[in-house]
């Protein structure tokens, strides 16, 4: 077709592209530069994402995202656009590409390192949705720092979102439970307004007294009651009938006060008519429930989130065929923006990881269903 010739091609590179990737690379960097033996491994290599752009049979600019075993970070290791190419939207266009190339291959996001200096390429990744997260320094060859940036590459489709959950910013450390229960409530009733007063209320409700450290945290069915307490129908999943959380504390006269506080929640949820099902919350149960417009919290570690094993409340969001999606009320606001704990995805592969905690491998999650005076 007439013009065809003059439009960008982004594919994958093959190997007759090496003499220009070469080319290309020595005119880009300065230093720290990929050699020749280098593009010839990562041409023929299967861990990486590597494309080129190209117009006129001229090859402008090049991609290369490493895929790192064991973890759904992609990391854009380099990008070079041609000096004959720059200010057409080339750089922009190849990004873009190698983000939904990762995501294809099961990435959820994508990091990148760049010269602390360089505060035009550090604007170019912040528009396009890249977030300062940390520093190296004396990164490079010539001692100069460098910034870590990430992305959230993978989204939840509008379409799965059944019906909006608010996000609530957990006020304190120890509040996770009450701001998730929180969400899951405001999503089903709309005259509950998250706020810190009821989120305090809810905690007193449903604490378990003691942790490893600092204040308790909170048991399922002391937030299964306090959600009952507010006018929902609720079940409780526990994999245990066993008291919960005894190994996050040392003495035995704290676990002997836990196991009371235990037997005392037991003995509400039973005398309030809240459903407990003593049985691990399969992936097929939590498409079901938010297929019928439930509301869903459950307990993860956030060992893979943040190299802690702590117990964290989540309010699930949505799920597609290969994420289930989580509002995190927890910001780390000297690294994370509030959208950064939103829609957080979460691989179905990995849930069954991190949706557990403990040596027990405790699972648990609250179901919250239509308002009892609606039925």
């Amino acid at each position: 077709m007439p013009g065809e010739s003059n439009k960008l091609l982004i594919r994958t590179v093959e190997d007759r592209d090496l003499d220009p990737l070469v080319d290309l690379e020595e005119a880009s960097f300065a230093n720290d530069r990929l050699s020749r033996r280098r593009f010839q491994h990562w041409i023929k290599a299967s861990n990486r994402v590597f494309l080129v752009a190209e117009k006129d049979r001229q090859l402008l600019a090049y991609g290369l995202v490493f895929l790192h075993k064991g973890t759904r970070l992609a990391r854009l290791y380099s990008i070079a656009v041609s000096g004959l190419a720059r200010g057409q939207g080339i750089g922009k266009t190849l990004l873009l590409a190698l983000e939904e190339a990762a995501k294809e291959k099961g990435r959820l996001a994508m990091r990148l390192e760049v010269a602390k200096d360089n505060r035009h390429a550090i604007g170019l990744y912040e528009k396009s949705g890249y977030r300062i997260f940390g520093e190296y320094q004396d990164y490079y060859k010539d001692h100069g720092d460098a910034v870590r940036m990430q992305k959230r590459i993978r989204s939840i489709d509008p379409k799965q979102l059944i019906h909006p959950i608010p996000w609530f910013q957990q006020s304190t450390d120890f509040t996770c439970g009450p701001a998730s229960l929180l969400m899951a409530m405001a999503s089903l009733d709309k005259k509950i307004k998250p706020c810190r007063e009821l989120e305090l209320d809810i905690w007193r409700e449903a604490t378990t007294i003691f942790m490893t450290s600092g204040h308790g945290g909170t048991h399922p069915l002391g937030l299964a009651l306090a959600a009952k307490k507010r006018g929902f129908d609720v079940t409780a999943y526990i994999s245990t009938d066993k008291p919960l959380f005894l190994e996050g504390v040392r003495t035995e006269k704290k676990k002997d006060i836990m196991r009371t506080v235990d037997r005392q929640f037991h003995k509400r949820a039973k005398k309030e008519g809240v459903e407990l099902v003593i049985a691990e919350l399969t992936q097929k149960q939590i498409a079901s429930a938010l297929e019928s417009e439930h509301a869903l919290i459950l307990l993860i570690s956030t060992y893979l989130m943040d190299g802690k094993k702590a117990p964290h409340w989540v309010a699930v969001t949505g799920m597609d065929e290969g994420c289930i999606y989580v509002h995190d009320p927890d910001v780390d606001e000297k690294l994370q923006d509030r959208l950064d704990c939103q829609h957080i995805p979460i691989a179905r592969e990995d849930f069954a990881k991190m949706s557990t905690f403990g040596n027990d491998k405790l699972r648990t999650a609250i179901i919250l269903q239509q308002l009892l005076r609606d039925k």
